[in-house]
């Protein structure tokens, strides 16, 4: 897969100005709030610029890749038990409550973050973030079709998505049915070629060995654990 695993260091982080994070997966779901400065982050669920207050909520086996301003930026990585309901970007009013309270108990700092009200951060819409929700799509035709519908050249398009989100648009879609596959393997109640079949996948076969890529593990090893 085009993505390797880079797990956040738990608490604190302080990031370098303007540095590039190259496009990483997490094992684990994580909340990022962020203290000061600025970044932005292309992955699975959007595009956001983020700034003092907001939050980034990480699913497992989510990928991204980040671009840090020219001030760097300082956050606060939460690990959480499992994936919450809520996705993308949101803002609270008092990140430093967390900040405090994490240095001390994460449910805790985890318990005010969820506690406090959340406001919904815009993801960014340019074209690239169009693709990337239509790529999600199961009526997705092709490139080449969608990039004429835009008035663009499917090359430009190509290399102009792999600029903002760090992977190829293909690729991109490829995993995003990956990680569809998954929540159906770990929800149970289906056999795995239906959900092969349902995510848009050639057979069984196919979807073992992209999710044996993106996550380490088979999708019957994923049924065998039980794993939430």
């Amino acid at each position: 897969m085009s993505a390797h695993f880079r797990d956040a260091n738990e608490g604190a982080e302080a990031i370098p100005a303007r540095l590039h994070v190259v496009r990483h997966r997490h094992r684990r779901p994580y909340a990022a709030v962020v203290l000061a400065g600025n970044y932005e982050e292309a992955g699975d669920t959007g595009r956001w610029r983020v700034f003092p207050g907001d939050v980034l909520i990480h699913d497992s086996f989510e990928a991204h890749q980040d671009r840090i301003g020219a001030g760097g930026c300082a956050l606060i990585n939460l690990d959480m038990v499992s994936d919450l309901p809520v996705r993308g970007a949101f803002r609270i009013e008092d990140p430093d409550s967390v900040a405090r309270l994490a240095e001390r108990d994460r449910e805790d700092a985890l318990a005010c973050l969820m506690d406090q009200k959340h406001v919904p951060v815009p993801p960014l819409d340019d074209w690239p973030d169009q693709l990337a929700r239509d790529l999600g799509d199961e009526g997705f035709e092709s490139l080449g079709a969608w990039a004429e519908t835009m008035g663009l050249a499917a090359e430009s398009v190509s290399r102009g998505f792999r600029r903002c989100y760090g992977v190829a648009p293909v690729r991109f879609r490829l995993e995003l049915r990956a990680r569809r596959a998954l929540a159906l393997i770990r929800a149970g109640g289906q056999g795995l070629a239906a959900i092969a079949q349902e995510c848009g996948f050639a057979d069984q076969p196919h979807l073992t060995r992209t999710l044996a890529a993106l996550t380490g593990r088979t999708p019957r090893r994923w049924r065998e654990a039980g794993v939430n």
